[in-house]
Parts: C-alpha cells; structure tokens; sequence
C-alpha cells in the first residue's frame, strides 16, 4: 500500500522540508491554509497517534515546537498557531499516516477555525463515569 509520506520520508517524492530530527520531519504543506502551513510526520509509518510509540510522538512534539518557533522568528511574523492532529476519516484524516499541522494565524477570520458542534454531546458526570467504568 502506497503512502505519500512514507514517499516523502524516502525522498520519493520533493518536499520542502523545514527541519527534521531522528524520529520526524516536518515540511511546508502543499495545500496551505496559512502562509508557513507545516506538517511533521514520523519518519516510520504509523495510522494515528493511538498506535505512534511515545518516544517518536515526544520527537514529533519537540519537531513541532522547533517549527512553531523558526516561523515566529521569520519575516513572516505570525500572531499565534493552531496545532492540529486528526484521527480517522470521520475526523478528517486524509493521510493514514500520524501528522500534526502547525498552521500559523495572522487573523482571527483566516488560517484555520474552529466549528464547534455539540450535537451528541452528554452532560460531563455521565461521560466521566462511562470513560471510567470497567
């Protein structure tokens, strides 16, 4: 099965990469929201950050941190970021391969925002007591 981050990560396929370190690589997304749009990968294939070993997810953490401060220290001057990490189709995963996105905002209305929805939501004690029965 073809993964266009495995291809990234093999030099398969051009990136513009920013920064790597042992266990991750981040590089300027192809289809930015933002001026600086990021995405950090693991070097080694994993689905989702359920299945990703702490020690790559603390790499691609301090990946993304490094990458957040490189851009703020740019010409491109942004006021804030988001950090964003999907999980599955439903959650918009579109590249079964763990990601964050640091997406830089210079605005309020631009870059990435949020659409809360509260449609099947559940009062806190209830879902407290589900997420802890055995």
């Amino acid at each position: 099965m073809s993964c266009v981050f495995c291809d990234i990560v093999n030099k398969k396929i051009p990136a513009f990469v920013v920064a790597e370190n042992k266990n991750a690589i981040a590089f300027l997304d192809i289809n930015p929201i933002a001026d600086g749009h990021t995405v950090v990968i693991s070097k080694k294939h994993y689905a989702n950050l359920r299945e990703c070993p702490d020690e790559v997810l603390s790499d691609m953490i301090k990946l993304s941190k490094e990458v957040a401060n490189k851009i703020s220290e740019s010409k491109l001057k942004p006021w804030g970021f988001n950090y964003l990490s999907n999980d599955q189709k439903i959650a918009g995963q579109e590249i079964m391969h763990i990601h964050f996105h640091v997406i830089p905002k210079y605005g309020k209305h631009e870059g990435f925002k949020f659409g809360i929805g509260t449609h099947y939501v559940d009062e806190v004690k209830k879902v407290y007591e589900l997420l802890n029965k055995k």
